[in-house]
């Protein structure tokens, strides 16, 4: 499942009670982003097809799991916060926070704006 500068990154910088959110999220774009190639991008890890698809944020009280084109995307979910201009981001305090319908959907936004 993903790249050994991932597992690495995950293991030196995230904090345990942390790592099993992480893996869902990289379990996530595995499954839902196949082609993506996992990357450490800006520090932190990052999928890539031709550009940017997502990226995780860590802070010592949640994850961020960032969207590059997210602005572009149709929140049916609510649960995408951010005003800029192209950036839209999820945040995460805990592994039963995780709407994976809602990540599922947002990641298939993200491969089909990526595929464009």
């Amino acid at each position: 499942m993903g790249s050994k500068a991932v597992d690495e990154f995950v293991e030196s910088k995230v904090a345990p009670e942390q790592r099993p959110l992480v893996a869902a999220l990289r379990e996530l774009m595995a499954e839902c982003a196949p082609g993506a190639e996992e990357v450490i991008a800006y520090g932190s890890p990052a999928w890539k097809g031709r550009k940017t698809l997502a990226i995780i944020s860590v802070s010592k009280t949640h994850l961020t799991f960032a969207f590059d084109r997210g602005a572009d995307f149709t929140d049916d979910h609510g649960l995408l916060q951010g005003v800029g201009k192209k950036t839209r981001h999820v945040k995460i305090k805990q592994l039963e926070d995780l709407d994976r319908a809602a990540l599922r959907d947002y990641i298939a936004q993200a491969v089909a704006l990526d595929e464009q």
